[in-house]
């Protein structure tokens, strides 16, 4: 195996494609990935040939599992390639695609990114390869996510189910129950603040990502699409709810004026003054390495809710692999990528600290009683898992989500800076994400 990293200047990403997020397909469960789909194309005359398999990937698991995949198939060679994160793998994919060379045999793409390279038929259907064996192995959300109808444009690597992280510490100094509604969360915001101005509920200064899992955790359904034709709207019950909280926070200044991932950030959360975060259950391993000072300090619970008694969740972050239509070695690019997402690839990522997409990992007794010395011993992922069996069904991404969020700080962001409203800002990202996709050929809010 070998890795390296490819540095690019990279041209804007030019958004063509789409993908309604809420379909279901079904399927026997499987737990043994690599090369024994059986279907239509079968892979395993494939492996015993061999060959190269470039994967484009920033996910660092992914090296133990190609080495373990070279091991059992030694006549494949896998070529792990950081292409960039995120946004900067997305342009390079779409410059290769566009290009017609120089695209990846297998590529990770994020699940709000997926739409934009399946409605430009970019990347390979993986239902005749027999991935519809898969519908039962994955957990809801992560499958939603990569299905269509009956095609399947990726598979699920793993899952972001959001959780409440908070500071033990600081709550018990100042007497503050954990809030289980939202409501609750605003006066523990202002209990902690009056007590001592330094310390905030949490950080924002306007993140895409952490305003529309909120949306979607308090029933929000601002995007809807079906084919070409696009709705986006604003107003509806879910955003106001998190709208007219999140507007209390800004208003009455609770909120830190500190970017995520800043050494700013780092520091609230290690002295304190940064008291909780609602995230995806992929962040404690961000907080055991980054904030180590404040290990035994943090705690974990399932999200406020909207409504006193709900139980429902969302999904902030995740990612899929996905074969480009434009991979030299397509049986040889499905068969690691259903190796290195179900059975003991997957089971291999999640040691290394990858959380589940996929039910077995999730439910197994060995994952469910992980203690967690940071949190003090709590077996944290039995919160986890009750918040991936709980997310809010049939959330939809924009077909052109990538673009949409690179607007977002120039938009929503002036709520955060100016006295511009919430509401104000979402009706700005609103007009603008209408206009960027009506040029761009969708029928949109028409």
């Amino acid at each position: 195996m070998r890795t390296h990293t490819t540095r690019r200047l990279l041209a804007a990403l030019a958004v063509v494609s789409t993908l309604t997020l809420t379909a279901t397909a079904c399927g026997s469960d499987a737990s043994d990935g690599g090369g024994a789909a059986g279907g239509p194309k079968d892979v395993n005359a494939a492996l015993e040939k061999g060959g190269k398999v470039t994967v484009w990937a920033w996910e660092p698991t992914l090296k133990k599992v190609a080495e373990d995949f070279e091991k059992k198939y030694p006549n494949v060679d896998i070529e792990l390639v950081n292409a960039g994160t995120g946004d900067k793998q997305y342009t390079a994919l779409q410059n290769a695609i566009a290009a017609g060379s120089g695209a990846p045999d297998v590529a990770q793409v994020e699940y709000y990114a997926l739409g934009q390279f399946a409605i430009g038929k970019s990347v390979e259907d993986l239902a005749p390869y027999g991935a519809e064996r898969y519908g039962t192995t994955f957990t809801p959300g992560p499958w939603n996510a990569v299905t269509q109808d009956k095609a399947i444009h990726a598979l699920p690597m793993d899952s972001g189910p959001m959780a409440f992280f908070y500071n033990k510490k600081v709550f018990d100094k100042h007497h503050i129950a954990v809030p289980t509604t939202w409501d609750e969360y605003v006066q523990a915001a202002r209990t902690l603040h009056k007590a001592d101005p330094k310390i905030f509920i949490t950080n924002d200064t306007g993140d895409a990502g952490a305003t529309t899992s909120l949306i979607w955790q308090a029933g929000g359904h601002p995007y809807k699409t079906d084919g070409t034709d696009v709705t986006i709207d604003f107003t509806d019950e879910g955003t106001q709810k998190y709208t007219a909280t999140w507007q209390k926070l800004l208003d009455e200044k609770l909120l830190a004026p500190v970017s995520s991932w800043s050494d700013a950030w780092y520091k609230g959360l290690a002295d304190g003054s940064i008291a909780t975060l609602s995230i995806g259950a992929w962040m404690p391993a961000n907080l055991t390495s980054g904030v180590a000072s404040a290990s035994g300090d943090w705690r974990v619970a399932p999200l406020p809710q909207w409504t006193k008694g709900d139980k429902a969740s969302a999904e902030n972050g995740g990612s899929s692999l996905a074969v480009p239509k434009a991979a030299k070695n397509k049986e040889l690019a499905y068969a690691f990528t259903e190796f290195a997402t179900t059975g003991a690839g997957a089971t291999t990522r999640v040691a290394q600290g990858a959380f589940p997409a996929t039910r077995a990992d999730l439910e197994s007794k060995a994952f469910l009683d992980t203690k967690f010395p940071y949190f003090g011993g709590q077996q944290a992922n039995q919160i986890f898992a009750e918040s991936a069996r709980n997310v809010a069904p049939d959330w939809t991404y924009l077909p052109y989500q990538v673009y949409a969020n690179s607007i977002f700080n120039d938009t929503v962001g002036k709520a955060y800076v100016t006295p511009t409203k919430l509401t104000d800002g979402l009706k700005a990202w609103q007009d603008a994400s209408v206009k960027y996709g009506s040029d761009q050929g969708f029928t949109v809010n028409k």
